[in-house]
């Protein structure tokens, strides 16, 4: 059980998920190699959705150009 998933339980925490944004990498032409050294997005940022910590906006909005896809094909949102 990760983090998340027993903080949701325990505490009744709305979850921003990226469990979407992993699916659309694999199935696009891009990898987190590239993501990195071709579009220059920090490994940090690629670590914390690793984590499944928040990022920022701009930082969706950068990934939803680089992967020509919507919101909803990066983030989603588990209620309890």
């Amino acid at each position: 059980m990760t983090i998340v998933n027993y903080l949701t339980m325990v505490y009744n925490i709305y979850v921003i998920s990226y469990r979407p944004f992993w699916e659309t990498l694999k199935n696009s032409s891009e990898s987190t190699y590239t993501l990195i050294n071709k579009h220059d997005v920090s490994s940090a940022t690629v670590n914390r959705l690793r984590k499944g910590q928040g990022i920022s906006t701009v930082t969706i909005d950068d990934l939803c150009k680089i992967l020509c896809c919507r919101v909803s094909d990066i983030i989603e949102y588990i209620p309890d």
